[in-house]
């Protein structure tokens, strides 16, 4: 049914069209994050449209900025919007189909605002493709009659959506589970307004625990967090598409093209999903791991020079990283010797695996040492047979040389690189420098 030529005339049909439509009231949450996927992955795989509609008429919570922080954050995870919206851009919109629902007795003025009318006696069923029919008593607490306009002009959530799906050409509704009470209600306005009804698509939460959805005022990260911590875009969509959605299957590494080609509605769980970061850790490490050095180097850049500086060439401590990092952030603190040597106690020199203590650590030091000052090649290869021929001249194994060496440069015990590799980038004045100094730390010791 047509009431508004002027709006309805225009609306898209024949296609999918999905949409996010979030408040702008601070940053993207996980849930958030999961919803607007699932919506793009839906829209994507049927050939159809993603729209962002900003639900910005509740201005008292509204946050400076978050609407560009929203954009971003989109077009920063790779889901692109094909179409924006702003709902406060829309009153004289909301105005207009509210009076005409109180001329169609689906709504009625209370003073200068407009409510819903729900019928006072039977039920209202709808339809859910996650949860299936679900019928509400029009007589229970969820059904009540709820301001739809209010007396300043501005819509509320439940009024304006429906408004919004319909005249977008909004075809598949992707929301949390908080929405499904009021399904009901939505139906009743579709019904009255005789509009075609959407395909509801409820997800249940992301929990921390058993009992507690993630929440920001509760210190769980939200996706901003997530990445400044170091973990990668991909590696967050890719586990946060699986936080109740099964795939089938084996497989559980997706990049964004493989989802929007395995993605289905009758995959998406009823039960609660819990955000473990365990998890997250580990998805996170393989992407890192798998990912090609000219894609690492600009992610990890940041990291590096914020414990190094400029002091040392970043893209070689990006290789020296790459594979033994598991989350970005992590890096500051695997690197932070190369910047300067700590203050480490000469028990590093023990090391039974490696068949060494600190008197055989003097000794290797030493002849080490001698070689490297008549050393003119710096390049890791060089340096590291280097250390073999002189482990094969003393008939010990190479860690008997290595380890002490290790140790010496960097002053830890465990370290992102072998000798050679962390003596390459030192360069030859300050590892010189580091040796002599464990030189003196075991001869004071010993």
């Amino acid at each position: 049914m047509i009431h508004f030529p002027e709006y309805e005339n225009n609306i898209p049909a024949g296609a999918v069209r999905t949409r996010f439509a979030p408040s702008p009231t601070g940053y993207m949450h996980v849930g958030g994050l999961r919803t607007a996927l699932y919506a793009y992955l839906i829209a994507r795989k049927a050939g159809g449209a993603f729209i962002l509609r900003i639900e910005d008429t509740d201005k008292a919570r509204e946050v400076p900025g978050a609407v560009e922080v929203i954009m971003d954050t989109l077009r920063g995870a790779g889901l692109d919007f094909d179409e924006t919206y702003t709902q406060s851009e829309r009153l004289a919109v909301y105005a207009k189909y509210a009076g005409r629902l109180v001329e169609l007795g689906g709504a009625y003025r209370d003073g200068d605002a407009i409510r819903q009318k729900i019928p006072k006696e039977g039920s209202t069923t709808f339809h859910d493709a996650v949860f299936g029919d679900i019928t509400v008593p029009n007589d229970s607490p969820s059904m009540n009659e709820g301001v739809l306009l209010k007396s300043d002009g501005y819509p509320t959530y439940n009024f304006a959506n429906v408004i919004d799906d319909h005249l977008m050409g909004i075809t598949h509704v992707v929301r949390g589970s908080e929405y499904l009470s009021s399904d009901a209600k939505y139906d009743l306005l579709y019904r009255a307004f005789g509009w075609e009804i959407p395909e509801y698509i409820t997800v249940s939460p992301v929990m921390r625990d058993a009992s507690h959805k993630l929440s920001k005022r509760a210190g769980d990260p939200t996706y901003d967090d997530l990445l400044a911590l170091g973990y990668v875009t991909e590696a967050v969509l890719n586990y946060v598409a699986l936080l109740g959605w099964s795939p089938g299957g084996e497989k559980e590494f997706f990049k964004l093209p493989e989802l929007v080609e395995a993605f289905g509605v009758s995959g998406i769980s009823k039960s609660p999903a819990l955000f473990d970061l365990a998890k997250l850790r580990y998805f996170n490490a393989e992407y890192i791991r798998n990912m090609p050095p000219e894609e690492f180097y600009p992610l990890a850049k940041p990291f590096i020079e914020a414990a190094v500086g400029d002091e040392y060439d970043p893209r070689e401590i990006a290789a020296l990283v790459q594979s033994r990092t598991e989350v970005l952030g992590e890096i500051p603190d695997a690197v932070a010797f190369l910047r300067e040597l700590p203050d480490y106690g000469a028990e590093l020199y023990e090391h039974k695996k490696s068949k060494v203590d600190r008197a055989s650590s003097l000794a290797a030091l030493k002849n080490t040492l001698a070689a490297l000052e008549a050393q003119s090649d710096w390049s890791r290869d060089a340096l590291y047979d280097l250390q073999a021929r002189l482990a094969e001249a003393d008939g010990v194994k190479n860690a008997a040389v290595m380890y002490p060496l290790r140790i010496a440069v960097s002053g830890r015990a465990v370290t992102p690189g072998g000798a050679a590799e962390i003596a390459a980038i030192l360069g030859r004045g300050e590892t010189l420098a580091r040796v002599r100094a464990g030189i003196s730390k075991l001869e004071s010791e010993v």
